[in-house]
């Protein structure tokens, strides 16, 4: 009888002692648990933190870049608004222009051109063509300019060239319509964004 409770009395303890030793595992395991939390909670802050702090780096980078680029962006829209203005203005002056006047600003064009050529029989050797005029037009300013050479006749915006194994003299309306512009260009600019501003250029 005695040897039964003795056995049952080391059940007990035996049992207990596992039941305490579990207790301390689980409460080890928590214990782990909720260091490696906050560890992960402390980095997950910081990575939040650090990520906040670029962005709002980058922010700040980007702001400066658009202050600083706004000046110069509104020159930019300011000299195409003017630009545009000026080919607009040039446009109506050609619309307005008759025939008459296109074949007069053609030949003295061209008769310019010419007069800087020192070769005088380079209006004879020449190969000529004509764009954007008829035949009666381009005879015309051929005589006018003492030019007796054939020439060939094809669509679009109205021009002359001469043309050797050697040289090309070309007028075209294009091209005197441009050349006031393109004299005043730099005067313009720098009316429009100031004499600093073309001196660094």
């Amino acid at each position: 009888m005695e040897e039964l409770q003795s056995t049952e009395v080391l059940d007990r303890e035996i049992l207990d002692d596992a039941r305490k030793k579990a207790l301390r595992i689980l409460k080890q395991a928590e214990d782990t648990i909720h260091v490696q939390n906050e560890e992960w909670e402390k980095k997950t802050n910081g990575s939040i933190k650090e990520l906040e702090k670029k962005i709002n780096e980058q922010k700040k980078t980007e702001a400066e870049k658009i202050t600083a680029r706004l000046p110069i962006d509104k020159l930019r829209i300011k000299v195409e608004k003017t630009e545009k203005a000026l080919n607009d203005a040039l446009t109506i002056w050609y619309e307005k222009l008759d025939r008459k006047q296109i074949l007069e600003l053609l030949s003295c064009d061209l008769k310019n051109k010419l007069s800087y050529c020192k070769d005088s029989s380079l209006a004879e050797q020449a190969l000529i063509k004509i764009h954007g005029l008829d035949k009666k037009e381009a005879e015309t300013i051929l005589k006018n300019l003492n030019i007796n050479s054939s020439f060939e006749i094809y669509d679009g915006s109205p021009s002359i060239t001469l043309e050797t194994r050697d040289i090309r003299i070309t007028s075209s309306l294009k091209t005197i319509m441009d050349f006031p512009l393109d004299k005043k260009r730099y005067e313009l600019v720098k009316i429009l964004v100031g004499h600093d501003f073309t001196e660094e250029c």
